[in-house]
């Protein structure tokens, strides 16, 4: 392909790609994704990688900068540094028109749909620069107990210190400070409450390796002495230890409150909340717009969660409608029961969201919404909500613009069509974006 790994060449950077990329291509070599990079500067791209149809790199010197570029804030934003972040070295209107653009390439080639995009900024990050926003990071542990974040595609450390979009209460804990040895990772939680709650959990590099006290109650092989050293590295309220999918207090309770939506939310330190700390906030005020519930409504949560978007709407609705969320994960199917207590027209099941659609026996709704993973709606979900007499209106949250438009396709296919589409910089100096579609038959 005349490029080689380790290669230095020199190219003009054009359009940006999903991932943290930008495109180039050089003449008579393959296309280039070139990270660090900015469109519309000229770089000395070193190649990290060839495949058989392209190649990447990192752009290790820029000759001709974009007027958009900045010094990133942190050190380790660097080629070889941490992978974390994509777009520190550009400024926070660039990067939201970096990801507008993304969206907007991916509805045009993947749905058909020519829309122009505008991603909002979160409440309070333009004081803060785009920073101290992440309330949930997990570090990644060396062999020599150093806790760092991994450098972009590889199992490689990178001792960073403190992390500079990590929420202010994160970086208090000094998990970067402290060694710890055989342990894989520590991943650090901060609620929404005040006071700030924190939660910190520690996985095992085995965690059914023999231990020097033995095997534990809960069956597990593990050192006692190990996990008193944990909870005495770390002024959280919570320490807990993981073994698989099973969290084990060893200091304090294993839930955090976190706050959204004018109220308090009781969430398992190991279930799924939006890192940024008014993404939640946001993003429910979005999906109550798009689906306009009214009293005697009857909604369908898919994918629920801790039952955020259920308990945004069961007010709404009133004793006349009634919602029925959906959940997979057992713990938050705990906490979106507790949540919603009292709300009785809410209810909550729990399993994957396709087989419980198949088995049947769900109420009828009107309106819908889907907060899935990153994979997007199964094939299933897709067909349940186009069926005859099911929904009108889809309230439709994705991470991923990939899978968002794919869905798009796949919906317009059976009678569905776009109406409403806003996305939210919920991930600054990154290339994550959330998106809020609002898709009507």
């Amino acid at each position: 392909m005349g490029l080689q790994v380790g290669e230095a060449v020199e190219v003009e950077v054009g359009d940006v790609a999903q991932g943290g990329w930008c495109v180039a291509r050089p003449a008579g070599a393959p296309v280039v994704f070139v990270r660090h990079a900015l469109p519309g500067e000229r770089v000395i791209a070193r190649v990290t990688e060839v495949t058989s149809r392209f190649a990447r790199a990192d752009a290790v010197e820029i000759r001709k900068p974009s007027p958009d570029r900045v010094t990133p804030p942190c050190p380790s934003a660097r080629p070889g540094g941490c992978g974390g972040c994509d777009w520190q070295h550009a400024g926070l209107p660039a990067q939201r028109a970096l990801k507008a653009e993304v969206i907007a390439q991916h509805l045009r080639r993947l749905a058909g749909i020519d829309r122009e995009v505008i991603v909002e900024p979160m409440p309070g990050d333009e004081a803060g620069g785009g920073l101290g926003w992440r309330t949930r990071v997990q570090f990644a542990v060396r062999d020599d107990g150093v806790a760092g974040l991994r450098a972009h595609r590889s199992h490689d450390v990178i001792d960073i210190g403190d992390c500079p979009i990590a929420h202010p209460g994160i970086a208090d804990l000094g998990i970067t400070r402290h060694r710890w040895p055989g342990v894989s990772s520590v991943e650090a939680i901060v609620g929404g409450s005040e006071p700030a709650e924190r939660a910190v959990i520690v996985t095992p590099d085995d965690p059914r390796r023999p231990g020097e006290a033995g095997r534990g109650g809960d069956g597990r092989l593990r050192s006692e002495d190990a996990e008193q050293d944990w909870a005495r590295a770390v002024p959280a309220e919570a320490v807990l230890s993981r073994a698989g999918h099973r969290l084990t207090p060893i200091r304090g309770g294993e839930y955090l409150r976190q706050r959204a939506a004018g109220r308090e939310w009781r969430v398992s330190a190991g279930a799924f909340w939006q890192v940024h700390p008014a993404a939640a906030g946001t993003l429910t005020a979005a999906v109550v717009a798009a689906l306009e519930p009214e009293p005697g409504d009857r909604v369908l949560d898919l994918y629920c969660g801790a039952g955020l978007f259920t308990g945004a709407v069961a007010p709404l609705v009133g004793p006349d409608g009634a919602v029925t969320g959906i959940e997979s994960d057992s713990a938050a199917v705990l906490d979106a029961r507790h949540n919603l207590r009292e709300w009785p027209w809410a209810r909550v099941h729990r399993g994957d969201v396709a087989r419980v659609l198949r088995r049947g026996g769900l109420p009828p709704a009107g309106l819908a919404i889907a907060d899935p993973p990153r994979a997007g709606l199964a094939r299933e979900v897709v067909d349940y909500l186009s069926g005859p007499g099911r929904a009108v209106r889809f309230a439709y949250v994705s991470c991923d613009p990939a899978t968002l438009a794919r869905d798009l396709r796949l919906l317009a296919e059976r009678g569905w069509r776009l109406g409403g589409l806003r996305a939210f910089d919920a991930f600054p100096m990154t290339h994550h974006v959330e998106c809020v579609a609002t898709v009507t038959r």
